[in-house]
């Protein structure tokens, strides 16, 4: 499978991968032939990239770090929960089933992650943009526990975790909509009232039966910053919880690779270099570290050029060097066509990564 911009589509290529709607059911299958009309529809809903089926790199299997059935689960209770409070008239009500579906769900994606011999954070599985606070939950959620599970927690303090990173943005169901989903920048009013969904997802959770008292803690703090520029108290350094700090930086990675109303979605790549501009001031440099390692920077299928002026497809990762992959060649160093070959860049250390393909088929270069 070969990642592929939603631009560069065109009629008669095959889907390689799913694609799903908010409620985690399949809107699209793989092995699909694309019309100009499913290419025109899957522009309209704000899908930014998918895999398609190449004969290059057909070996390629793009796998996730959930069993399907986990996933459209937990989408399904994510959905249900949080559109049940969306009609509340207000944040005061006890919200006591919260406890017996999240917990259950969380057993469940602790068990999957838990037979992954080494879980990276690789790009997420593509859905619509229909309603991005279901997909971020869980897709922040799974980002947190890789980097949980990496930093060494146990079992129960991965639960805690885990737990609070799919309820941090639970306050954001009592944001009015319109601002929410709001194409355009906020006046500082509307900023003022989506800010204050840090202490309303805090109040929501901290008297939930069987909810950790750390979890409410996450929700309020996943937006502050180690110099005190976040909110909602400024809160600097060692005023913030461990887990609230990684929490942060999951956020703030899958913000910037998910397609949004107002922007398209960065590759991984990208999104890691933004986070390492605020290394030591917004973010622990140490866990922006394990981050960098735990991530697919370069995700399978995405096409590179190289040092050498060769380009080719992403076809292997090495979780222990995860910025050095396997990468298959497939023109040489003029664009001239060549029997594909693999370079492992693990091994040749000379040759690094200077380009990535964007929408329009260019080379980016790396910096």
């Amino acid at each position: 499978m070969r990642l592929v911009s939603v631009n560069r589509l065109q009629a008669g290529m095959k889907l390689g991968k799913k694609i799903y709607n908010d409620e985690g059911l399949v809107l699209l299958a793989d092995g699909i032939e694309l019309t100009d009309a499913l290419i025109k529809r899957l522009a309209r809903i704000d899908i930014g990239y998918i895999y398609i089926e190449d004969a290059i790199t057909e070996d390629i299997v793009i796998t996730g770090m959930l069993h399907d059935e986990t996933r459209n689960q937990a989408l399904k209770v994510i959905r249900s929960q949080f559109q049940d409070m969306s009609g509340a008239s207000g944040i005061t009500k006890g919200f006591y089933h919260l406890d017996k579906k999240f917990s259950k769900m969380m057993d469940s994606i602790l068990e999957d992650m838990s037979s992954l011999e080494d879980p990276m954070i690789m790009l997420a599985d593509m859905h619509t943009a229909d309603n991005y606070l279901y997909v971020h939950s869980l897709n922040v959620c799974l980002y947190t526990l890789v980097l949980g599970i990496a930093h060494g927690y146990s079992k129960e303090e991965l639960r805690v975790i885990g737990l609070g990173s799919l309820l941090h943005d639970i306050g954001k169901t009592q944001i009015p909509v319109k601002i929410i989903q709001k194409p355009g920048m906020l006046s500082d009013e509307e900023f003022r009232h989506m800010q204050a969904h840090t202490e309303i997802g805090y109040r929501i959770l901290k008297d939930e039966p069987n909810i950790p008292l750390l979890a409410a803690h996450c929700a309020l703090q996943h937006h502050e910053r180690i110099d005190g520029s976040g909110y909602p108290r400024g809160l600097t350094g060692l005023q913030i919880h461990e887990y609230a700090k990684w929490l942060g930086i999951a956020d703030s990675y899958d913000a910037m690779t998910s397609n949004r109303i107002y922007k398209k979605a960065m590759l991984p790549h990208q999104a890691v270099e933004a986070l390492y501009v605020g290394s030591g001031t917004l973010y622990e440099q140490n866990q922006l570290e394990l981050f960098r390692d735990r991530v697919a920077i370069y995700p399978l299928g995405l096409t590179v050029k190289l040092s050498t002026g060769e380009s080719g497809v992403v076809v292997k990762i090495d979780p222990s060097i995860p910025h050095r992959p396997v990468v298959r060649v497939f023109a040489g160093p003029e664009g001239e066509t060549v029997i594909p070959f693999e370079r492992d860049l693990g091994r040749a250390l000379s040759v690094v990564i200077v380009g990535v393909s964007d929408e329009d088929q260019s080379m980016v270069k790396v910096t």
